[in-house]
């Protein structure tokens, strides 16, 4: 049975609307066949988990040392048994139908090996704001996000990708950069796939003042330019290799038979 695997890390304190990111999940349908399954991942060792998430067959826990959200999903990628993967964050939210929207994109699609979509802004009032910044809904150019990364205007919420594991996997998945490690995998992924544009909303982004983009080590110019040293030669590098990975294939070196 096909299966989508949703990764949400958790830190103490940060669990306060994790009941209602279940229930957007567990409201969610899906294509005929289709199962989800979600891996929530304590970014610590508190036992907090046992005490907030409900009985669910579906929900696998687990915990590991504090090392923020990149090292979280990475360890939860160990448990991870889906075809595709999808990251949600503890305080978001999935709109009705996101997932189907996600699965049906790449499974139409075979040479599709990721697709983002847009996502709609949850004020503190309960009013709902779209991006600013989506790009055009289908096929997308080679470049896009890496252009808006570059122009400090990234078009998409990176939590909204979903991808093919073997390609998270192939590519180590969330790079170990204590901010934005979902916009890095991102742009990892369209180094080396293609992606898809999907104009529906994918998420439902909730701004509070607890959020970790929402304080000021976020936005560290100093970080920021650290992140860019780090992420910018390892695309360049990936790009300078000619590796293509499609959901037929995996990753494959042009002039290779297979």
């Amino acid at each position: 049975m096909p299966l989508i695997s949703i990764i949400t890390p958790v830190h103490r304190g940060g669990e306060t609307y994790l009941t209602e990111t279940y229930n957007s999940l567990r409201n969610q349908t899906l294509p005929a066949g289709w199962e989800w399954e979600w891996v929530v991942q304590e970014d610590g060792q508190t036992e907090l988990l046992g005490s907030v998430l409900p009985h669910d067959d579906r929900i696998s826990a687990g915990s590991g040392r504090k090392g923020g959200p990149a090292m979280a999903r990475s360890m939860a990628m160990a448990r991870v048994r889906g075809d595709l993967v999808r990251a949600l964050d503890a305080d978001d939210l999935l709109p009705p139908g996101a997932l189907d929207r996600a699965i049906t994109t790449l499974t139409d699609h075979t040479d599709i090996a990721w697709c983002v979509s847009a996502c709609l802004d949850l004020l503190p009032d309960g009013a709902l704001r779209p991006g600013p910044h989506d790009p055009p809904a289908g096929r997308l150019a080679g470049d896009v996000m890496l252009a808006g990364y570059q122009a400090q205007r990234f078009p998409v919420v990176g939590t909204t990708m979903t991808a093919y594991t073997d390609l998270v996997r192939a590519l180590g998945g969330w790079p170990a950069v204590p901010a934005s490690e979902d916009v890095a995998l991102l742009l990892l992924c369209e180094a080396v796939s293609q992606g898809w544009m999907i104009d529906e909303p994918g998420a439902i982004y909730r701004k509070h003042p607890a959020q970790s983009t929402a304080q000021p080590a976020h936005w560290d110019p100093v970080e920021r330019a650290a992140l860019d040293d780090v992420l910018l030669p390892r695309l360049e590098g990936l790009r300078s290799l000619g590796w293509r990975w499609s959901p037929a294939r995996g990753l494959a070196v042009p002039g290779d038979p297979s």
